[in-house]
């Protein structure tokens, strides 16, 4: 058993809550309404106060899908009922609730910079890395091969079985991963790194490949991951509307010692806005920032809002082995997750943790309902030696953020300096070099002095021509120098020069032989127009399978997407958005994989 939050006896909270927590009942069993109730019939939630209560609503239900078992609080009946038999259970003493099954969806779509906001990259460094904690992600699930989780991996949950092979929890969306990676995406030379590269993750399925899935489906998820005696169940999901069932589930959890985080929704801009299961009490809502420190336009805002974390343009692992920037805050609240496990692998319960989280959050100056308590600081939260309140301004700090405008020789670097510490200004700028001569070569180009925190960026020129750099943002002042985690950006060759530029998007509504491609035109550089398109072709065998297909000319940059058909079940794909000049010039954007369903 646990006592502020240790465990005793030999026995963890985890061990011993897998021991005495209540199963979920199957699914499918038929009740006896009758044939003449069934024509009115939709999907609804019984919850009940006692076993009798549940038998009573199996019995007039016409089909039960599932029962959940929230232990003290009570059950739920899930299943078709008619309104006669809805009405009847309604009047009920022993019956707390009726109500329909909502819908709940995903939110929004180096080390990242949001990782080094927060500071985790330090809480990394000395050595704090989750190790022990465990962390349920709440979602479409997570890739089961991509290199940077499949190490942390354990056991997974499908309340939603996946499409792909391998795993019933594989993610059949991308979403899940992605939230993942941020997490905890492991410290291995490649990719990304996430906030708690140590930790044990656990898919938990509640939603399918569309991102979306039912009320009870995503309670049932977080009553299974709660009886698992995990630490922390991550929900980057919402729904507009609140739900009794979840409600329970997270009522439920949060008795358990679970840390329940939660994303506050992309209505922004809104009042009064936060989605559930972020609206709760029990659970930490996280709203969203930018690199400058400012609320995200499309973060909910709302009393419910706990604490702000990064969530526009963040950077993370994918299905397919792949890695790719989405905003939302669902991206927001992984970064609050992993640090909520690092505090419980050293032994916080969930209440400390929580209290931990928002007491040492960094005031940036958003107003309650915009940011709670303020921006997640790690350090401050994991290390205890930050301002914890203080904007960030009490540390000399710089990050790197972005190239921009990249040509053949050229390009625009960014970086973002967070705090000048005990010093009244700083000399800022970058210093770039080539992949392969490292950073003792690096060269340095100043963009100024700055007197306050904010962006600034660098032109560097006299690049080569179709090659891979790096950079970092630095910072001088007296004697204190520091520096960002490095980036890469990679300039163009002849061919390339001032044409148009085109990116490619996860692919979509992935059947068996059949895929929707998302790609965008995101500069048609000197060309008057370009012809947007795609190539795919099966993996391994682009000679003999290579297709293309292309869209309507376009004058000005745009998202397109078209249909690639007579593809094979069960086999994995590449494609990749083309953009076509009218001299037939063409350039090629990134390549991405997916995978087709197989036959049934």
């Amino acid at each position: 058993m646990m006592q502020n939050g240790k465990a005793v006896a030999g026995v963890s909270r985890r061990a011993l809550l897998k021991t005495i927590g209540a199963g979920i009942a199957g699914t499918g069993f038929i009740g006896t309404g009758s044939a003449q109730e069934t024509a009115d019939n939709s999907r609804h939630i019984v919850g009940t106060k006692s076993r009798y209560g549940v038998d009573v609503a199996g019995q007039r239900a016409d089909a039960v899908e599932k029962k959940i078992d929230f232990g003290e609080r009570g059950d739920a009946v899930i299943g078709d009922f008619s309104d006669e038999a809805l009405a009847e259970l309604e009047s009920r003493s022993d019956v707390r609730y009726v109500e329909s099954d909502i819908t709940v969806e995903v939110l929004g779509q180096s080390m990242p910079w949001g990782c080094v906001k927060v500071k985790a990259d330090t809480t990394v460094q000395s050595g704090q890395t989750g190790k022990g904690a465990h962390v349920a992600v709440l979602d479409t699930g997570i890739d089961c091969e991509h290199p940077d989780l499949k190490p942390i991996l354990g056991e997974g949950y499908a309340v939603v079985d996946s499409e792909r092979d391998d795993e019933p929890w594989n993610d059949d969306h991308t979403h899940g991963t992605h939230c993942a990676g941020t997490v905890a995406a492991v410290n291995n030379d490649q990719g990304v790194v996430g906030v708690a590269p140590e930790v044990t993750l656990h898919a938990v399925k509640a939603l399918n490949g569309d991102g979306s899935g039912s009320g009870s489906d995503i309670a049932e998820g977080i009553r299974w991951a709660a009886d698992q005696g995990y630490d922390v169940i991550s929900m980057s999901i919402g729904a507009t509307s609140s739900s009794s069932v979840i409600e329970d589930a997270v009522q439920y959890a949060y008795d358990k010692g679970v840390l329940l985080v939660g994303a506050a929704g992309n209505e922004g801009p809104c009042n009064d806005c936060v989605h559930y299961p972020g609206a709760y009490d029990e659970v930490i809502a996280v709203s969203s920032t930018n690199p400058d420190d400012d609320l995200s336009e499309f973060s909910s805002t709302g009393p419910e809002v706990n604490i702000a974390a990064p969530g526009s343009d963040i950077t993370s692992t994918i299905i397919g082995g792949g890695y790719r920037a989405f905003s939302g805050t669902s991206m927001a609240t992984p970064h609050v997750s992993g640090v909520g496990a690092v505090l419980m692998a050293n032994g916080a319960s969930n209440t400390e943790a929580r209290e931990r989280l928002t007491s040492t959050a960094s005031d940036i100056g958003l107003d309650s309902d915009e940011g709670g308590a303020g921006l997640l600081d790690a350090k401050a939260a994991v290390l205890g030696d930050s301002d914890g309140g203080d904007g960030g301004s009490n540390e000399f700090e710089i990050v790197t953020t972005n190239a921009s405008d990249v040509s053949q020789t050229s390009a625009t670097l960014g970086g973002n300096l967070t705090g000048l510490g005990d010093h009244s200004s700083a000399t800022v700028g970058v210093e770039y070099w080539a992949d392969d001569h490292g950073p003792e070569s690096a060269t340095a180009v100043e963009a100024g002095s700055q007197s306050s925190a904010g962006t600034y960026t660098a032109v560097v020129e006299e690049l080569e021509e179709d090659t891979q750099y790096q950079f970092r943002a630095y910072a001088e002042a007296g004697s204190d120098t520091v520096t960002g985690t490095p980036v890469s950006f990679s300039t163009g060759d002849e061919d390339s020069a001032n044409g148009p530029v085109v990116e490619t998007h996860s692919p979509e509504d992935i059947e068996e032989d059949e895929a929707e491609l998302y790609g965008e035109v995101v500069s048609l550089g000197d060309a008057s127009e370009v012809r947007p398109g795609f190539i795919c072709w099966k993996k391994g065998d682009r000679h003999d399978t290579e297709q293309a297909v292309e869209d309507m000319d376009t004058d000005e940059p745009e998202e397109f997407d078209e249909d690639v058909e007579d593809l094979e079940p069960g086999e994995t794909y590449v494609a990749v958005a083309t953009a076509t000049t009218p001299d037939g010039h063409r350039v090629e954007g990134h390549p991405v994989t997916f995978t087709t369903r197989h036959e049934d």
